[in-house]
């Protein structure tokens, strides 16, 4: 049985944004403090948050347009437990390895999730894989990037040191 759009949905926006936006925590909230702890606290709450968040958006999104509402409950459904989901297979690198080994194993997780999942979006597309991949895990590079910046901005800005 074919997978219907609302729920094809749901689940894709969910999957990249929940990794993408997982990622870029990580690594920003790393950056600025180097607390395992604080990291997964982070990740905890972006999971929860921003699955709530995101699925409402998407909620909405759909009842702007003209879709039935049984197919706008599901694009609400499949965005919340995809955007869970995807954010918390971010915790367990974070309880099992030590904080650097969790942020290189972490981003790891999410490439190859992100090129699998893009490499499949432009088979059935019947694009060049390629091409769509590339240009997926380098937008998610430059967010982990811009990000890891910001971290440790935000640390040598607003961290006062110990006296």
């Amino acid at each position: 049985m074919p997978v219907r759009e609302s729920i094809k949905s749901g689940l894709s926006f969910g999957l990249a944004s929940s990794i993408i936006t997982t990622l870029g925590l990580i690594v920003g909230v790393e950056a600025g403090t180097k607390s395992a702890p604080v990291v997964l606290g982070a990740v905890l709450t972006i999971a929860v948050a921003d699955a709530f968040s995101d699925a409402l958006a998407m909620h909405i999104s759909k009842e702007a347009g003209t879709e039935p509402q049984r197919q706008v409950w599901e694009a609400t459904f499949s965005t919340f437990f995809s955007k869970f989901f995807f954010a918390m297979i971010f915790v367990g690198p974070i309880l099992l390895l030590d904080l650097a080994s969790a942020i290189s194993a972490s981003i790891l997780i999410g490439m190859v999730l992100l090129g699998f999942f893009s490499y499949r979006i432009a088979v059935a597309r019947k694009e060049k894989p390629n091409f769509v991949v590339a240009e997926h895990l380098f937008i998610a590079m430059a967010v982990i990037t811009v990000t890891h910046f910001l971290g440790e901005w935000v640390s040598a800005v607003f961290v006062q040191p110990l006296p």
